[in-house]
């Protein structure tokens, strides 16, 4: 539960910013503003019969497996079509 009262009696000062440091102006003038980014497009979930060795393999590189799998597959992909 949120304790409301102890929250709305916080002021700046009591905030640890210490992670956060304050924005120059320097660095504010070196931001890059990016416009029409080309969002990714979507995934599709689709369920595979795999050899039970190779997710295992995958899973132990740790966080990201599926992205690995995907860029291998794009890879594959993207060879075979080049080749027609």
């Amino acid at each position: 539960m949120t304790d409301l009262k102890r929250l709305r009696a916080l002021r700046d000062k009591d905030n640890d910013l210490s992670e956060n440091p304050e924005v120059t102006p320097e660095m504010f003038a070196k931001a890059i503003v990016r416009r029409g980014l080309v969002t990714a497009p979507p995934k599709e979930q689709v369920t595979l019969r795999l050899d039970a060795d190779v997710p295992k393999w995958f899973r132990s590189q740790g966080k990201g497996y599926q992205t690995q799998i995907n860029a291998l597959l794009r890879a594959y992909v993207d060879a075979r079509r080049n080749k027609r």
